[in-house]
């Protein structure tokens, strides 16, 4: 077996050399584990652009009537353009003329409707993947181009791309998944948030990326979804051939092309330990989360959606710490309407039984946007995102937070405000929420009056001057995630700099540490909901630190709880405060390890 060194970003020897050997042959790539366990299972070839779209081969007599499909493709999209245009009324803006004549001619161009076809016929490949390969060409041209309302053109093509698909996928002749989910591998080069969700639906082995960072969104719901999953491999997608056997080790970051017997063999029996530590961990579910010396510690979860709520209550979570709502957002074409969110948050509401919910509103930009829109600028991740895109946008601010405000009446509902970094956005939410109030007290509609609202504080700008946070907000929640990213400067989706991204950088440590000790100082609850509060190797260190309640996947509630309970407060306080008084990295790491022992 070939045992390849970590791939380079154009490392074009590494790539000649793997495509030039023999079908068949086994060889690994390394990268980032974001998601821990084994799985062993077929790859499964996708699109930068939908879950659903990928590679096959087809037979040579049947390469006309897959040119013929896709050409009925173009003709029916062709027509729904043509007939929404027609359908206008006179009273409708100029733009929405305009915006299907542009839809047309991207359709008519010969690079959407003529060169897929010529790539059906020398390669053999189905359309839809044609039509892919063609789409992320054109997409790359736009991104190259230096005006920005020309650049923003290219959401215009992925949305005509994706009429065409949806138009290919009604003939029944694409296969929209592998045949056995249970052992199929997604190999991409990146997956969305958005794509990341489509996995709840599905029950994927596992899945491998080109890029991606490990604190990344999608990395985030891999981990929620307990699959074992690898970011950053990339070449792995021009590589790794569809059906080949995979074996993706999520603990170390490696992934095995074409094993051999013998590691096979290896990989499966660490597979069946594996299991053995889970259904070990599971007898730990009714047990209360309390130190050695009597500390009681609150693990509450993250969720994404609503259906996630079972798999918080069977690992015997005691609340809901972060409910992301954006994902209700996510892979659909309108908006949720109120009663659309407020039955989503009342059904997880209800189903904590009395138990808190705390509900962070829309943290959209970023990775994360709504029908494709590109809001956040050339930087989004700081950029109009988060509270900020909430605040101008209010409308929809309002919608969601009466949504909220109806749920409350049906449970122990919180709000929580992302992304806060000066006073006047606390101000301008509350008056927003006031607003809000007033509305549902003149049609009469109940909600809890004492709602409780806190502030997450992921800017290093709030944890430096947490005095104006603390005396307007009844509860603090840290994310960490975004805290690292934003203090050490580092794009938590690039994985080009993911080797920088460090939760026990001094700086980032004191950050943490001040925050609780302040906050508990005050008597302001404060938790940790960002990656770290799910990381075991942290679990002792945040303690420490004086943490008492923390917020993380369902899948990791057990495993930290364990570590709650093998954990005497005493104890690690000292070798915490010695942590905060070193600035030397390696020191660091060796008392933390020495605080996990």
């Amino acid at each position: 077996m070939t045992r390849l060194p970590k791939a380079e970003a154009g490392n074009e020897a590494l790539v000649s050399a793997i495509v030039a050997a023999p079908a068949g042959a086994s060889f690994t790539l390394h990268g980032a584990g974001v998601s821990g366990g084994i799985a062993i299972g077929y790859a499964h070839l996708v699109s930068t652009a939908r879950l659903e779209v990928a590679r096959y081969e087809i037979a040579a007599a049947d390469v006309e009537e897959e040119v013929r499909r896709f050409n009925n493709a173009v003709a029916e999209v062709r027509g729904e353009l043509a007939g929404l245009a027609a359908a206008m009324p006179p009273s409708a803006p100029a733009e929405m003329s305009a915006f299907l004549n542009l839809h047309l001619m991207i359709l008519d161009d010969a690079h959407l409707s003529q060169l897929p076809c010529t790539a059906i016929r020398t390669r053999r490949c189905n359309a839809e993947w044609a039509l892919m390969q063609q789409m992320d060409l054109l997409v790359q041209q736009f991104d190259e181009i230096q005006d920005p309302y020309l650049r923003e053109r290219k959401q215009d093509v992925v949305q005509v791309v994706e009429r065409l698909l949806k138009a290919m996928m009604g003939t029944g002749h694409a296969p929209k998944t592998p045949a056995s989910e249970e052992t199929a591998i997604v190999v991409a080069h990146d997956l969305s948030p958005a794509d990341m969700i489509l996995f709840k639906q599905h029950h994927f082995a596992g899945f491998v990326t080109d890029v991606g960072g490990v604190t990344s969104h999608s990395a985030i719901v891999a981990r929620s979804l307990t699959i074992p999953a690898i970011v950053g491999l990339h070449h792995a997608r021009d590589l790794v051939r569809e059906g080949e056997l995979l074996i993706v080790d999520g603990r170390e970051g490696v992934l095995i092309v074409n094993p051999d017997r013998r590691v096979l063999a290896e990989y499966e029996m660490r597979s069946r330990r594996m299991e053995a530590e889970r259904r070990k961990l599971k007898r730990l579910r009714s047990m209360r989360a309390t130190t050695l010396d009597g500390a009681p510690i609150d693990l509450q979860v993250n969720i994404e959606l609503p259906q996630d709520v079972e798999e918080a209550r069977d690992a015997g979570a005691t609340g809901v710490g972060l409910f992301r709502s954006e994902y209700l957002f996510l892979n659909r074409d309108d908006l949720p309407g109120e009663d659309e969110q407020f039955e989503a948050y009342r059904k997880v509401a209800q189903m904590m039984d009395g138990l808190p919910v705390t509900i962070r509103t829309l943290d959209l930009g970023a990775d994360k946007s709504v029908n494709g829109a590109d809001r956040g600028g050339p930087n989004p991740a700081l950029g109009l995102r988060a509270i900020r895109f909430c605040l101008a946008e209010p409308q929809m601010f309002m919608t969601q937070l009466r949504a909220i405000l109806r749920a409350s009446h049906y449970g122990r509902v919180r709000v929580l405000i992302p992304m806060l970094a000066h006073a006047h956005e606390i101000e301008q939410t509350f008056a927003i929420l006031a607003h809000t109030k007033a509305t549902l007290d003149q049609l009469g509609v109940p909600y809890d009056r004492e709602i409780t609202i806190g502030g997450m504080i992921e800017i290093p700008a709030a944890a430096l001057s947490l005095g104006v946070f603390m005396r307007r907000l009844d509860f603090l929640s840290i994310g960490t995630n975004d805290l690292i990213q934003y203090t050490l400067a580092i794009d938590r989706t690039d994985d080009t700099v993911a080797h920088l991204y460090d939760p026990l950088h001094p700086a980032v440590l004191h950050l943490i540490a001040n925050t609780i000790r302040k906050a508990n100082k005050a008597k302001v609850p404060v938790a940790v909901c960002g990656e770290m509060a799910g990381d075991t190797a942290a679990t002792r260190l945040l303690l420490g630190f004086g943490l008492r309640q923390f917020s993380m996947h369902p899948a990791q509630v057990l495993a930290i709880k364990e570590q709650v309970l093998r954990t005497r407060i005493t104890e690690v306080e000292p070798v915490a405060r010695r942590i905060l008084r070193t600035d030397d990295p390696d020191r660091c790491l060796a008392l933390l390890q020495k605080l996990n022992a």
